[in-house]
């Protein structure tokens, strides 16, 4: 008795340990690769990678080839990344789909052009993906594509131009979140953040190459520039509804330029729509249309988006020199001081408008303008329609210039304390 049940138990416990392992066994580092480039390509990426090898759940991927898809004459030519691509904590589910927990990449350090022309170099250390997804399925859905990766970072960028530092970034990262969970169909909502910090450009050799320009930009004050970037978004799947609330270029001494939109009716469904007629006109012979398949192309785009509304849209720019330096600057080349050069523009600002057919744009537009450019603060045009109100309908409202401001909601405002 006391044999058939040790038996037992073994019996057990090797069905328990086939079935913990079936899942590492049946994992295919190539299968994975190549699913990874088929998902990709839908999105015009044109992936190659290199061998593929299985250790534990971990898929080492030597090298990759990126290339474009569907740019006609204008594709760039592929770009070879001869590092070692780790994916780690890959889990292919029951449906064909696979999650990976990170993709890491060695840091890099290497030349990128060579003399006679200028000497390229950059270096990049700590690139990761973090929380991979790749949905199974002939097709991928635009509600698996906003799914594909939690959060992309890297640390420290440098370029250098003949040994001397161009470009450099101190850390970029972007983060998205997803509800109920990530990779699934039934997606309620997408938020997600980017932040860019410690940027810095350098552009005193610009006048090794156009010494007009280089001269302009000393003048400017421009010649090394720093700065940050950093973007805010949501996204509701049930109704379309984004809501970027910041997107915005924080560069010292320069300003500041801030992109905000509210819009309704952008659904996973107009997204697969518009990526279908993407699809078809790539698909026409030799990148090219004819005029009776653009114009059927505009009104399959019109049709799509007829569904889509604006709640609220505004670009703000905060000066923070910038604007006094141009004004300083191109009065001197006109021979005058700034406070002649910028009377002289208020001057000609009827004569800009003028060419709109649209007389009420005086009120709106001439009177912030002017302030600005007396004691430049800041500038924004602000678009808020009285309620949602479709693309389609402001195209119409177009017709009739005079109510369009109306339509839109339009305001500009200057000098103002940002919200």
């Amino acid at each position: 008795m006391r044999t058939n049940q040790t038996a037992r138990l073994l019996l057990l416990s090797s069905a328990a340990t086939v079935a913990l392992m079936t899942p590492a066994m049946a994992l295919d580092a190539q299968t994975f690769v190549d699913r990874v480039a088929e998902v990709y390509n839908s999105l015009g990426y044109d992936l190659t990678f290199g061998e593929a090898t299985l250790d534990g759940d971990t898929v080492t991927v030597d090298g990759v080839t990126v290339g474009f898809t569907n740019m006609g004459e204008d594709t760039p030519e592929p770009m070879v990344f001869d590092t070692e691509l780790t994916f780690t904590g890959v889990v292919e589910g029951e449906d064909g789909s696979y999650t990976a927990e990170s993709l890491t990449i060695p840091d890099i350090d290497t030349e990128f052009a060579s003399a006679p022309d200028p000497v390229g170099h950059v270096t990049a250390s700590a690139i990761r993906a973090d929380g991979l997804y790749i949905p199974a399925g002939d097709t991928v859905s635009a509600v698996m594509t906003l799914q594909l990766v939690e959060s992309l970072s890297s640390g420290p960028v440098v370029v250098t131009r003949n040994g001397e530092e161009v470009f450099s970034v101190e850390s970029m990262e972007a983060v998205s979140t997803f509800s109920p969970s990530q990779g699934t169909p039934d997606l309620e909502e997408v938020s997600s953040v980017l932040n860019i910090s410690g940027i810095s450009l350098d552009l005193s050799s610009v006048s090794e190459e156009d010494p007009t320009a280089g001269a302009t930009i000393e003048a400017l004050g421009l010649t090394n520039v720093t700065g940050n970037i950093t973007q805010d978004f949501s996204w509701s799947m049930a109704d379309g509804h984004m809501n970027m609330s910041e997107f915005l270029f924080d560069f010292d001494d320069v300003g500041a330029l801030n992109i905000t939109a509210d819009l309704t009716g952008l659904t996973p469904e107009v997204l697969d729509q518009l990526y279908a007629m993407q699809a078809e006109m790539a698909a026409a012979e030799g990148g090219e249309m004819s005029e009776e398949q653009a114009q059927a192309q505009m009104m399959s785009g019109m049709a799509i988006m007829q569904g889509v509304n604006i709640v609220s849209t505004s670009i703000r720019f905060d000066d923070a020199s910038i604007t006094g330096k141009l004004l300083d600057f191109f009065a001197e080349q006109s021979g005058t001081d700034r406070a002649a050069f910028v009377e002289g523009l208020k001057a000609q600002l009827p004569l800009m408008l003028a060419g709109s057919g649209i007389p009420a744009l005086n009120d709106l537009v001439i009177p912030p303008v002017e302030a600005f450019l007396d004691d430049p603060q800041s500038l924004e045009v602000r678009v808020a329609p009285p309620s949602p109100t479709s693309l389609l309908v402001l195209m119409a409202a177009a017709a009739n210039p005079a109510g369009l401001i109306d339509a839109l909601g339009l305001a500009v405002e200057a000098n103002t304390a940002a919200e």
